[in-house]
């Protein structure tokens, strides 16, 4: 029989799978609503090299809405300090982003982030002004060419616990590699935090990022390989992960 902590492991997994399901269908149900678009993907990390802590299982959800919205929303979940993986998945990260692009052609979006963590006075909310740098004239052309889709949000006002005088800016990227293999893809995100209340050790303006490396494999699975950097943390602030991608697009 299974011991409690490894089932309650387990059906966690099982919610987060039930729900992956639900959204996987609520998008194929709704492709013709969505004309624009989106994703669902859901990544189970079995490896980690030096936190295992880290997270363990992430779902991404992305949309292009009416009236030009979108919405992309990103779910982590990892173990408790001292569990063993994927034996207690009761710390989690939840970011959703509604964004609205400010005219028909401009590359730029108003947008609202809402971030839900596990633990006391840890939520978070932003606005801000997103900037498409490969859909901005004069520069389509070149990121086309180089096939490298780039980002940069800047979250100017902050609602939390937190001074005011917190904002970030945040970058994201995806590069494809048709000259060697169209499975292959380099996506990920750089998030800088500036003027946050944080002890000496640590540094003045931390930086939150993830490198990942995917080839699809077949039809919508993937394997995928992230490179993790966490300033927060003070000791193993690099870290490595290994796993498995399930992805849905319409």
């Amino acid at each position: 029989m299974l011991g409690k902590s490894k089932w309650q492991g387990w059906r966690r997994l099982l919610v987060w799978g039930g729900l992956f399901t639900c959204c996987t269908l609520g998008g194929a149900i709704s492709r013709s609503a969505v004309a624009g678009g989106g994703f669902v993907d859901i990544n189970i990390y079995p490896y980690l090299s030096d936190v295992k802590t880290d997270n363990l299982v992430t779902v991404n959800i992305a949309a292009k809405l009416g009236g030009r919205f979108s919405y992309f929303s990103l779910n982590n979940m990892a173990s408790a300090e001292g569990r063993k993986s994927f034996s207690d998945l009761n710390r989690y990260y939840s970011e959703q982003n509604i964004r609205w692009q400010i005219s028909t052609h401009s590359p730029l979006d108003l947008t609202l982030q809402m971030n839900f963590r596990s633990g006391a006075n840890n939520d978070r909310h932003r606005l801000g002004l997103r900037w498409r740098l490969n859909d901005s004239p004069g520069l389509k052309a070149a990121f086309e060419k180089i096939h490298l889709s780039y980002s940069i949000n800047l979250h100017a006002i902050q609602f939390d616990h937190e001074s005011p005088h917190v904002w970030q800016m945040e970058h994201v990227f995806r590069l494809l590699f048709p000259y060697l293999s169209p499975r292959l893809y380099l996506a990920g995100f750089i998030d800088h935090t500036f003027n946050q209340n944080l002890p000496a050790s640590m540094p003045t303006n931390p930086v939150v990022g993830e490198a990942q490396l995917g080839y699809r494999v077949f039809d919508n699975f993937y394997v995928v390989s992230e490179y993790r950097v966490n300033e927060y943390r003070r000791s193993d602030v690099n870290n490595l992960s290994a796993g498995i991608e399930y992805k849905v697009s319409w």
